[in-house]
């Protein structure tokens, strides 16, 4: 008698594209430096940028240093250092970047956009194959590895 629990998986179709690594597609390598920055990366990115607009907010703002300075400061922050140097303080503790997909810097305008797209939060958790946010998509960017 035959074990009811085992089950085939399906077969693959053939119409399906086989599965690529993050990145590959938009033609970054699959691994190694210059490849699509992995979930831990960014994640201990984000906590560290947060602790330093924690921080700085609490030492310099009054008032808004308990409620909305950290996100005005996080804002701020990722404003200048994205648009400027391409990276945050948490990127670069982490080993990551931010990248424009044409190879140009990310300039004020996109770097201005992301960082109000990423203090909503939402459009930072919504992601594709790419693990790319609807930040990063709206903007043309992607987060790699230095």
């Amino acid at each position: 008698m035959a074990d009811r629990t085992t089950r085939r998986s399906p077969d693959p179709d053939p119409a399906d594209p086989p599965v690529q690594p993050p990145g590959v597609r938009l033609g970054l390598p699959a691994t190694g430096s210059g490849s699509v920055a992995g979930w831990g990366r960014r994640v201990l990115g984000l906590v560290v940028d947060w602790i330093v607009a924690t921080l700085v907010a609490r030492t310099v703002l009054d008032g808004l240093g308990r409620d909305l300075g950290p996100l005005l400061v996080f804002f701020v922050m990722h404003l200048l250092l994205v648009s400027t140097i391409g990276m945050s303080i948490g990127h670069a503790v982490t080993g990551i970047a931010v990248r424009r997909l044409d190879g140009r810097p990310v300039g004020p305008a996109m770097g201005a956009l992301r960082a109000l797209l990423l203090t909503l939060v939402i459009p930072a958790v919504v992601f594709d194959a790419d693990r790319r946010g609807l930040h990063d998509k709206v903007t043309g960017v992607v987060v790699v590895r230095r």
